[in-house]
């Protein structure tokens, strides 16, 4: 008909299809949830994101506190160096009498093997059923010990070779624990090899070797007994093992005992 508006064109002036009110307000966000959602959804989601944080916090708080143990352990092992009683040569000899060097050498091995391995069997006897709160405990005092050990026998090794560390008491001390911490003995010939057993670089070694130590002595707290007897093997397998590093570095600037000069100053950690 004339005047009459085209198909086409009414179809384009045809109002859109508007939302309801549950679509309008679901597409605004006003917490409704939109069809395939669950009303469960989004609690889960803020449980998870809570659990997440809080993990995240007991990790942090778990890094800062291995971090002091370890700070303080360290400060304990340095403390303890210069109390340690070592023998000079003089001793040593008068109650090993007859001994060469080597020999010499091979029983103060012998006796060290034997006490850190009677360390390891005391610290897993006492974590025959572990405590969770102990065991770091336990393993700091196991460190301390076998440190304490080793370090007097780094000392005696280095008097048996006629090597003793130069300096003061303190500066002695601090020499032989960084010798422990570098599985090597000292070049008392370089001075700079002593001295930087003074700085920090003492501390960062020290934290790396008792780490080191650490993670080697976790199955020490095996229930059972078990840890008793993998300790002593494993203390006496990693003294055995130092006590060949540090021979084999000494014997290369051995000096014999008739070079030796006459009359030494006394044990070397005594004031």
């Amino acid at each position: 008909m004339a005047g009459s508006t085209p198909f086409r064109k009414r179809r384009s002036r045809q109002p859109e299809l508007t939302t309801g009110p549950g679509q309008e307000a679901a597409r605004q966000g006003d917490g409704v949830p939109a069809p395939g959602d669950t009303v469960g959804t989004h609690v889960e989601r803020g449980r998870t994101a809570s659990l997440v944080a809080a993990v995240g916090r007991g990790a942090t708080k778990g890094g800062r506190g291995a971090r002091a143990g370890l700070s303080a352990l360290v400060d304990r092992i340095i403390a303890n160096a210069p109390r340690i009683p070592v023998r000079d040569l003089a001793t040593l000899r008068a109650q090993f009498p007859g001994l060469g060097p080597e020999e010499l050498a091979d029983k103060l091995v012998t006796g060290a093997v034997n006490a850190t391995s009677t360390v390891g069997a005391g610290v897993g006897a006492a974590a025959m059923l572990p405590v969770p709160p102990a065991m770091p405990a336990e393993l700091a005092a196991e460190i301390a010990g076998v440190a304490a050990v080793e370090l007097k026998l780094i000392a005696e090794l280095h008097e048996v070779y006629g090597l003793r560390a130069p300096g003061t008491l303190r500066q002695r001390s601090l020499a032989y624990l960084a010798a422990w911490a570098d599985e090597r003995g000292i070049d008392v010939t370089s001075p700079t090899t002593v001295n930087a057993a003074l700085g920090g670089q003492l501390r960062r070694e020290l934290r790396q070797q008792i780490l080191k130590r650490t993670f080697r002595n976790l199955p020490n707290l095996a229930p059972f007994m078990i840890g008793a007897t993998v300790g002593a093997v494993m203390n006496r397998r990693d003294t055995r093992r130092l006590a060949a590093k540090v021979r084999i570095d000494l014997r290369a600037r051995q000096v014999p005992w008739e070079a030796l000069p006459e009359g030494p100053e006394g044990p070397p950690w005594l004031p």
